[in-house]
């Protein structure tokens, strides 16, 4: 008998509001096979959720998305991206602001930075305004406290995720952007 061959997997590190929204999305596509929540982009080494809230560390709340490459394409995750945030608010994503909820990719890679570009510049286009989206490489990726991971899944009555995560993935799956689940 042989082996299964491991699955190589890649990872892509986006920020575009609260990871609590992001995660809920990403994990929900076919070839995702982990999303966690964290912290990049600062200057503040081990951050703790309340030193970002306080907006001094330099650090975006961002998810790092695990994905099997044969299956889901990081140009897909970055199409489901542009259509699950507004690309084009400055440090904002609803109620929430701040430079932590900015919309960023962060590529881990040449080929991942090359992709962002080109994807950029196609949903550029696509925009009646402005896209902010930064294009920050990947420095350091700080897993957030276990409170926050898979949040949407264990607190689905709390009423962020009631009010604003689950009209998002309604809205997400009645235009296909995401499967329904």
């Amino acid at each position: 008998m042989s082996a299964d061959k491991p699955v190589k997997t890649e990872i892509a590190t986006l920020g575009g509001g609260c990871f609590w929204c992001l995660e809920a999305v990403f994990e929900r596509l076919p070839g995702v096979s982990n999303v966690e929540s964290g912290y990049a982009g600062g200057k503040t080494k081990d951050p703790t959720y309340a030193e970002i809230c306080a907006g001094t560390t330099g650090h975006a709340e961002v998810v790092q998305i695990h994905f099997d490459p044969k299956k889901i394409g990081y140009d897909q995750i970055l199409s489901v991206f542009w259509q699950c945030h507004d690309p084009t608010t400055l440090n904002r994503q609803g109620n929430d602001f701040g430079t932590q909820y900015r919309s960023t990719i962060m590529p881990h890679d040449k080929g991942q930075t090359a992709i962002a570009e080109q994807s950029r510049k196609e949903w550029a286009k696509e925009s009646k305004r402005p896209i902010v989206t930064t294009l920050e490489p990947l420095k350091k990726f700080y897993k957030a406290e276990v409170n926050h991971q898979d949040y949407f899944r264990l607190n689905p009555g709390n009423p962020y995720c009631a009010f604003l995560i689950e009209p998002k993935l309604r809205a997400l799956e009645n235009r296909k952007v995401i499967p329904k689940k």
